[in-house]
C-alpha cells in the first residue's frame, strides 16, 4: 500500500526528534494519524540507525495484553535496550487504562524518546497535564487538505476534483475507493459508527445513545447556525426527547473530545469580548456529515463553510465568529498578532447577496485582510478593497 508522506506534520515534528518531551498526536480516528506515525518511525530510525525502537498497535490483537498502564511498563522494560537509545511509539494510547501513569514513569526514565497518538482532545489532561507540563508536545491532526487531497488522490487541481473533496470530504483511507457516493459513504458511516460507540458510548458509559444520534444528526443538519443547549433541548422535545439543556452541553462536549465536532464561539468586533452563550458547530470531516444527512444542494453553503473552518485550522488560525450589532461575520481568524475577516457564500448571484456579503465586511473599520469565499465561476477579485475569492483558489493559496 502505497504509503504517502504528511509532509506538512512531519515538518512540524522533525526538529523535536531526539528531545526530552513527550510527543502526542491527537486527532479523529481515521483522519491518518496512524500512519503518521509510522512515518516518524522511519524518520527517528534514519536519525538514528542504531536505536532501539518498541511499536505498540493498541488496535491490532497483538497487544491486546496491555490493558492497562502496569501491562504497558512490563512490556516496554523487556524491550528496552540499556546500550541504545530507546524509541517507543504507541498507536491509540486512550485504549490502555491508565496510560498517563505510565508515560510518567517512562519519561523519568530520560532514556526514552516518546510518541504516541490517541482520539481524544482531553488525552493529556488532570494530574498528568500538570505533572509535565511544558514536557510534552501535542501535535493535532486534521483531515486532508485540499493540496493534501488532490495528492493523495492523485486528482488535477481543477472544478471537478473539488466536487468530490465537497461531496466526499479528506479522510485518506479515500484514495483506494472508486469516487461513488454509495461506495463512499458507507465507508464514511462506519467512521461514524466506531467513533459514536468506541470513542463515545464505551468511553462514557453512555446509555441513551437514540438521543446521542440525534444531537449528531441535529448538528449535522445545523453546521453554521448559531445553537445554544436550549435551542437544541427545544427542538429535541419537539421530536418526543425530553433533554435537559445541561446534558446536550455534557454529549456536545463528548462530540468535542472526541473530535467529531468543533464548537466555535462568537465574539463582539467592537468590544472584543466573547458571548457566552450561542455558538457554531463544524464537523471535523463534512464528508462524514454529508454521509450522516445526505448530501443536498440545499445545505452546500454549510459544507463550503465547513470546508473553509478546517482548511483555517489547519493553518493554525484561532477561529472565532464574529458579531458586529445586528450582522455576523463568518469567521475572525487570528494568528500571529494579525487578523483576517472571512465571509462564506455559495453564490452571489445579485446585487442584494452581493451587498449583504460584502457590506457586513465594509463595516469593519480596520485595515486587517477581508475575503469573501464563493463558488461563482467569476469572481469580483477586489471589491471596494475587499478580495472576492472562488473557494479552489481560496484553498490552494490562502495559508
Amino acid at each position: 500500500m502505497e504509503n504517502i508522506k504528511r509532509e506538512y506534520y512531519l515538518k512540524k515534528i522533525e526538529p523535536f526528534i531526539g528531545k526530552n518531551l513527550i510527543k502526542v498526536i491527537v486527532g479523529q480516528r481515521r483522519v491518518g494519524k496512524s500512519f503518521l506515525l509510522l512515518q516518524i518511525m522511519e524518520m527517528v530510525k534514519e536519525s538514528n540507525l542504531n536505536s532501539n525502537n518498541i511499536f505498540i498497535d493498541k488496535e491490532k490483537y497483538d497487544f491486546d495484553e496491555i490493558k492497562d498502564y502496569n501491562d504497558l511498563i512490563k512490556y516496554v522494560q523487556k524491550k528496552l535496550s540499556p546500550n541504545k537509545s530507546n524509541n517507543l511509539f504507541i498507536d491509540e494510547i486512550q485504549d490502555i487504562e491508565n496510560f498517563e501513569k505510565a508515560l510518567r514513569h517512562f519519561y523519568t526514565e530520560k532514556n526514552i524518546d516518546i510518541y504516541c497518538t490517541g482520539s481524544n482532545a482531553n488525552l493529556l489532561s488532570g494530574e498528568l497535564a500538570t505533572y509535565l507540563s511544558g514536557r510534552y508536545l501535542e501535535i493535532k491532526v486534521f483531515s486532508l487538505s485540499w493540496n493534501e487531497f488532490l495528492q493523495f488522490n492523485k486528482l488535477p487541481n481543477n472544478k471537478n476534483s473539488l466536487e468530490k473533496y465537497i461531496n466526499f470530504g479528506g479522510l485518506p483511507f479515500i484514495k483506494h475507493l472508486p469516487f461513488d457516493q454509495k461506495i463512499i459513504f458507507e465507508y464514511l458511516k462506519n467512521i461514524y459508527s466506531t467513533i459514536i460507540y468506541k470513542d463515545i458510548v464505551a468511553r462514557h458509559n453512555i446509555r441513551n445513545t437514540n438521543f446521542l444520534e440525534n444531537l449528531v444528526k441535529f448538528s449535522a443538519n445545523n453546521v453554521g447556525n448559531i445553537l445554544s443547549s436550549k435551542k437544541i433541548s427545544d427542538y429535541l422535545k419537539s421530536q418526543k426527547l425530553n433533554i435537559s439543556p445541561q446534558i446536550v452541553l455534557t454529549y456536545l462536549d463528548y462530540l468535542q473530545q472526541a473530535f467529531l465536532i468543533y464548537k466555535v464561539k462568537r465574539s463582539d468586533i467592537i468590544g472584543k469580548k466573547l458571548f457566552e452563550v450561542g455558538e457554531k458547530y463544524y464537523f471535523e470531516d463534512w464528508g462524514i456529515k454529508n454521509a450522516i444527512v445526505g448530501y443536498r444542494e440545499l445545505h452546500i453553503n454549510q459544507v463550503i463553510e465547513n470546508i473553509v473552518f478546517l482548511h483555517l485550522m489547519i493553518n493554525n488560525y484561532n477561529v472565532l465568529i464574529g458579531k458586529s450589532g445586528a450582522k455576523e461575520i463568518d469567521f475572525i481568524c487570528k494568528r500571529d498578532g494579525a487578523k483576517v475577516y472571512i465571509q462564506v457564500a455559495y453564490l452571489i448571484p445579485d446585487e442584494k447577496v452581493r451587498d449583504r456579503e460584502f457590506g457586513n465586511l465594509l463595516n469593519i473599520k480596520d485595515n486587517y485582510r477581508k475575503i469573501v469565499v464563493s463558488l461563482d465561476e467569476y469572481t469580483l477579485k477586489n471589491y471596494q478593497g475587499i478580495e472576492h475569492l472562488h473557494l479552489q483558489e481560496f484553498l490552494t493559496d490562502f495559508t
